[in-house]
């Protein structure tokens, strides 16, 4: 290993990048199959950027970082200057308010992140043999522009559990949230899962999928070229209704589903409910290595269980079909708990560059750690699994 100096670069543009050098960092495992999740390659995030979801006028500014040694990008990370908190699904908007209420300005900050995507993934995207390296340059390096251009903060959100010990020990916050996940226990089908669970739950379960499927037409999975320009017409619908009454304006543009269609395909997993020939709701997953990752929902008309078939069965199914080990169903949602989706920790890290403010973050992130660990073990005991198979489990 050369203990040669590293260069850190921000580049406004992630065309800036050869893909082939991003993506040696960010999905090396890629050259013999999936990556692990496709959210941090060159071509989703060049979707967000190309498509305009991402950049002016949305408060997502790109700086993508590279390390460079020797003349090698050694590694990158997705980080962005934010002109807001929205979009993150980590929510630091007390902080904001603390912090402008004792007179700072908390805006712009930095963000290490994948944008409107709530999935756990590495954040610093090293060459493999350049692990412990490569982040120590990047956090380093995104600490650096952070303080030399007076910001308040820099966050990587969504981090693995690996790199958020890493940088705790490189001086950074640690967080934890919560998502609910489904964990394939190498069931056979979707009728050995049934019998995971306590009687009660695995009766409901069926009754919930015989209500949505008497919905009065089909619903169909779809995949790479299965997927046309006009589901993509559809989709919009859902998707835009489910943004206007949640967030108030859809995060991603029109565009971003045509890029999507163009680069992203093979990555994606689109559920349909299809009536008369014509979609009313639908669900898009992104497929990874090992995991299904739950996006996004919506529909135009509602029909009893038919949001729980398209987006959580029809998922596991997927799952089980595919050998994928996990489903990641998203943000938020304790109505997934009873769907087999169990609360699992998230991750993230945070450096302030006030040591006064770091100091009432960290107090209040120890009393924050100690109540979600409880709420972990509080959903867990009323998940829907049966007591011997939570036995066999622990």
């Amino acid at each position: 290993m050369t203990d040669t100096p590293i260069e850190i670069t921000a580049h406004p543009t992630i065309s800036a990048i050869a893909p082939e050098d991003w993506d040696a960092c960010a999905c090396p495992e890629a050259r013999d199959g999936r990556p692990f999740d496709p959210f941090t390659t060159h071509r989703f995030l060049k979707a967000l950027e190309d498509s305009r979801s991402v950049g002016t006028g949305t408060g997502w500014q790109p700086r993508y970082l590279t390390a460079v040694q020797d003349g090698q990008i050694i590694a990158v990370a997705p980080l962005y200057a934010k002109g807001h908190s929205q979009g993150e699904y980590i929510f630091d908007h007390n902080w904001a308010h603390a912090y402008e209420s004792a007179g700072g300005r908390y805006y712009p900050k930095l963000q290490i992140a994948v944008p409107f995507t709530p999935a756990t993934g590495r954040r610093f995207l090293t060459r493999p043999g350049h692990e412990a390296t490569g982040m120590s340059a990047l956090i380093q390096g995104a600490v650096q522009i952070a303080a030399d251009n007076n910001l308040s903060s820099l966050h990587a959100t969504f981090c693995t559990e690996a790199e958020a010990i890493a940088g705790a020990e490189m001086g950074l916050l640690g967080r934890i949230g919560q998502q609910f996940h489904w964990v394939n226990d190498a069931y056979t089908d979707f009728e050995a899962f049934l019998g995971s669970l306590s009687s009660r739950k695995r009766k409901n379960m069926r009754k919930e999928r015989a209500q949505a499927n008497a919905f009065g037409g089909e619903i169909v999975s779809l995949t790479g070229d299965q997927i046309k320009p006009e589901h993509w017409d559809a989709f919009w619908l859902f998707y835009t209704d489910t943004g206007n009454r949640k967030w108030g304006t859809p995060y991603l543009t029109r565009s971003f589903f045509r890029c999507a269609h163009e680069t992203l395909r093979d990555d994606m997993l689109m559920v349909l409910a299809i009536r008369d020939g014509q979609p009313i709701a639908g669900a898009l997953n992104f497929i990874g290595r090992d995991t299904l990752y739950g996006r996004y929902w919506g529909c135009l008309e509602h029909h009893a269980c038919l949001h729980f078939e398209v987006c959580y069965y029809r998922a596991i199914d997927y799952a089980i079909q595919h050998g994928l080990a996990k489903v990641e169903a998203g943000a938020q949602g304790e109505h997934k708990l009873a769907r087999g989706y169990l609360p699992v920790a998230t991750h993230s890290l945070h450096w302030f560059g006030d040591a006064g403010f770091r100091d009432a973050v960290e107090r209040y992130l120890v009393a924050e750690r100690d109540a979600v660990d409880h709420e972990i073990e509080v959903l867990t005991s009323y998940g829907p699994f049966r007591k011997s198979h939570r036995e066999e489990q622990q």
